[in-house]
């Protein structure tokens, strides 16, 4: 009986080739723009190179200041702030700091190369799990004598030597300035806010003095934990720490600087505030937004699929007629429309992957890398067969309860 339904969709399928084109459309474009929003957001909310130790990772990028009278003041933390405060919390067995992203120029055979800069301190290089390709990083005793040495990423190397030459030892001009290359690194993707440059550098050379006693600057803090049971541990003693710091402002009232995890890094700032990370909000709009998105489609389908019924009418008024029982019409359309949504979800698979290749091979994000989730396919295939169903049900009930006459009529 069901190899019977099988071939009767089908053949209804390709006879009304425009209704089937309308319902894949829909079905295939609304699962290729979820699945490439997963994609993305798959690689902001889990561990990738170099941050493979995110899952005992929180960081510290924002301090702000408020006061009951409405003023905020937000930037990210300074040197001080960050060593003498965080560095004297007692879980974390490492602090990575590490500057914000600026820019400069190096021009190479009448070729501009950008070089992405930032500095940090040696722990960067046993928190984040970067490869090097050749030579090794820059030490602590390199950083307390203020060497000019430094690291850079693969795509520097290959822009400013060649591709594949070999480096170490040689000098790179930034900002005027002469650096000797301690090590080259496979490239970061630029999506990684924290870990993302292609020119690491000392902090004691910075032009900027990391000695200011100020709170805010511009430093960004990793702290690492032992191991990932003690990562709310760690995070409670860095709260604890805040509320008791003085403010240096009297004009403010109080001082926010939050411990997160890579994840609420992103939701903070957009759904959150200075005192909640918007981890609830973000996956309560994304949960919303998803919902949504896929309730479009199910009920473009179910009009294109009530108007396919108001035109095979006359065809049920026949089955009818010959006695065929309404449950019979109901599982032929119901599997009718599950075949079309698995159709349309195979499509939308196909075109996921070919979209992801393309942007993977634009350069539109640097070393960016999306891949289709295995987990998120499963899941997808499952909200196909789900929203078919969903979506067959109400039509299937209406062709149900045709009089015989009246479709006849129809004809």
């Amino acid at each position: 009986m069901l190899k019977n339904y099988f071939k009767i969709a089908i053949a209804v399928l390709r006879r009304r080739k425009f209704f089937t084109f309308i319902s894949l459309f829909g079905i295939s474009l609304t699962l290729t723009v979820l699945m490439v929003l997963t994609a993305f957001i798959e690689k902001l909310t889990n561990p990738v190179y170099p941050g493979d130790k995110n899952n005992r990772s929180l960081y510290i990028t924002r301090l702000t200041y408020t006061s009951k009278k409405g003023w905020i003041n937000s930037s990210g933390s300074s040197f001080y702030f960050l060593t003498h405060y965080a560095g004297s919390l007692k879980t974390p067995v490492k602090m990575a700091i590490v500057s914000s992203n600026s820019s400069s120029n190096a021009y190479v055979n009448n070729k501009k190369v950008v070089i992405d800069i930032r500095y940090t301190n040696a722990h960067l290089w046993d928190v984040a799990n970067y490869q090097f390709i050749e030579g090794k990083p820059y030490t602590i005793d390199q950083i307390n004598r203020a060497d000019r040495v430094a690291v850079i990423s693969e795509r520097t190397r290959n822009e400013y030597f060649g591709e594949g030459a070999t480096v170490v030892g040689k000098f790179i001009e930034a900002d005027n300035i002469n650096y000797r290359i301690t090590g080259v690194i496979k490239n970061v993707p630029e999506l990684e806010e924290v870990f993302y440059a292609n020119m690491y550098l000392p902090y004691t050379v910075s032009k900027k003095d990391y000695r200011d006693k100020g709170f805010q600057g511009d430093y960004s803090a990793v702290l690492l934990a032992p191991s990932e049971q003690l990562l709310e541990k760690m995070r409670a003693e860095y709260e604890q720490m805040t509320a008791r710091i003085p403010l240096p402002d009297k004009a403010f009232d109080t001082l926010h600087s939050n411990a997160d995890t890579y994840f609420e890094t992103y939701s903070r700032p957009f759904f959150g505030k200075a005192d909640n990370n918007g981890y609830v909000r973000f996956i309560v709009f994304i949960s919303l937004f998803v919902l949504l998105f896929m309730l479009l489609p199910t009920v473009n389908l179910v009009n294109v699929n009530i108007t396919r019924i108001m035109e095979r009418s006359s065809e049920i008024g026949v089955r009818k007629a010959f006695g065929a029982s309404s449950k019979t019409l109901v599982y032929q359309f119901i599997i009718e429309n599950i075949i079309l949504t698995i159709l349309g979800g195979i499509i939308g698979i196909i075109l996921t992957v070919i979209i992801l290749q393309v942007i993977n091979r634009s350069g539109l994000i640097a070393d960016l890398d999306l891949t289709v989730n295995p987990i998120v396919l499963l899941y997808s295939l499952l909200a196909c067969l789900f929203f078919g169903l969903l979506s067959g049900v109400y039509p299937a009930w209406r062709m149900s309860r045709l009089n015989v006459v009246t479709a006849l009529k129809a004809q």
